[in-house]
């Protein structure tokens, strides 16, 4: 190959740029990114970035001595593939063409709908995201978090400790339980009220009211929550559209085999967006975590560079990791394929546990809450194992 375009300079985009050097890849690299902004870490945006505690300097994902001789065309959003003449559009009219392909463009926060133009209402995606709604946290004031997922627990505990009045509304009857299973997400999701932060679960939301900024929340209950600030923290959707027509493989992202490749010869999708088949569940998942786009893309590149002749072997299981009111939580697997869970360390009163979750008896998953040590020799198990 003479040419390879990664499209999305994110930590997936860096990843596999940074795989295809040190595979021995010599030729033209570019490296094609919709934000203006080289690759940065996005976990501490609804943490300590969110908080005030660290600088834009410190999210930079390149090291000082790093020289991936790259072509970076920043600011540039991918419209379309153009399969025939292996090309990629953006949206300043230019064209990309490339011998092979690194499909990185991540996901996009799901927005409320009614909410567009709404001063005071927020997603948290990106760095931009994170600057604005920073700024207005540190007025102060009440706060309400739609989505109790991690995203949304994360920026209630940033939240709660810069004094603002929080709400977090949660549309299921537990909090966390798709990730976690109801038992620990209950566990889990119970710092908040530890806190003092209140929790509303099994009711959505209705609306937002406020004529040009935000006052208030509706529920679909009849209920209305004041509000001074909203966060939307209701997941995320692939960012495969520019794909449509393009003869690539899309359902819920781009359809993948176990080592990133596509149905089109030459392309492999990594990230967010990808839809990797899992040979230890038998079906196609999206794994959207930090160790995923890590670690994933150099099995993706392996395949591009051989032109599918690697053999990708097993991914470790999932793994993510949440900071919330000075807990530590820790997760690797999948609680989906686990019919018990069982607290094998701590107590879960004092919110400091480690859990396993078995399938006839074999671990398939674990969490610790401030258990590091017993996480870090469970999860090694759990890759043995799972």
């Amino acid at each position: 190959m003479r040419t390879v375009a990664v499209v999305g300079a994110s930590l997936a985009g860096l990843s596999a740029a940074r795989s295809l050097r040190k595979r021995g890849y010599d030729g033209r690299l570019v490296v094609i990114g919709d934000e203006p902004h080289r690759p940065y870490d996005r976990p501490p945006l609804s943490k300590e970035f969110l908080a005030g505690a660290i600088g834009e300097g410190d999210l930079a994902l390149e090291t000082d001595d790093e020289d991936l001789r790259a072509e970076w065309l920043l600011g540039s959003r991918a419209t379309g593939f153009d399969r025939a003449a292996r090309a990629v559009r953006l949206a300043d009219g230019r064209e990309v063409r490339a011998d092979g392909f690194v499909l990185a463009t991540g996901a996009a926060a799901r927005i409320l709908p009614g909410a567009d133009g709404l001063a005071g209402v927020h997603t948290l995606r990106t760095l931009d995201d994170a600057r604005a709604l920073r700024d207005e946290l540190a007025l102060g004031g009440r706060l309400v978090v739609i989505g109790g997922g991690f995203i949304g627990a994360e920026v209630a505990s940033t939240a709660y400790a810069l004094g603002l009045d929080v709400t977090v509304i949660e549309v299921a009857p537990t909090p966390l339980a798709a990730s976690l299973g109801p038992t620990m997400g209950s566990i889990v999701s119970g710092l908040h009220t530890d806190h003092g932060v209140r929790l509303r679960c099994g009711v959505g939301v209705k609306g937002l009211s406020g004529e040009h900024r935000v006052d208030a929340v509706l529920l679909e209950d009849g209920s209305t929550v004041p509000a001074d600030i909203v966060v939307v923290g209701v997941g995320a959707r692939p960012c495969v559209e520019w794909l449509e027509g393009s003869g690539i493989a899309l359902d819920d992202g781009v359809v993948c085999g176990a080592d990133g490749r596509t149905s089109l010869g030459g392309v492999v999708a990594v990230g967010d967006c990808a839809n990797w088949y899992d040979p230890r569940a038998g079906r196609h998942r999206r794994v959207e975590h930090w160790t995923g786009a890590r670690e994933r893309p150099d099995a993706a590149v392996a395949a591009l560079l051989s032109w599918g002749e690697s053999e990708p072997g097993l991914p470790k299981p999932p793994y993510f990791w949440s900071d919330q009111y000075g807990v530590k939580i820790q997760f690797a697997g999948h609680a989906a394929r686990a019919d018990s869970v069982t607290v094998e360390e701590g107590s879960p009163d004092e919110r400091n546990v480690l859990a396993v979750y078995r399938r006839a008896g074999r671990p398939v998953a674990v969490l610790g809450m401030n258990q590091p040590r017993l996480f870090t020799r469970w999860r090694k198990h759990l890759a043995v194992a799972a």
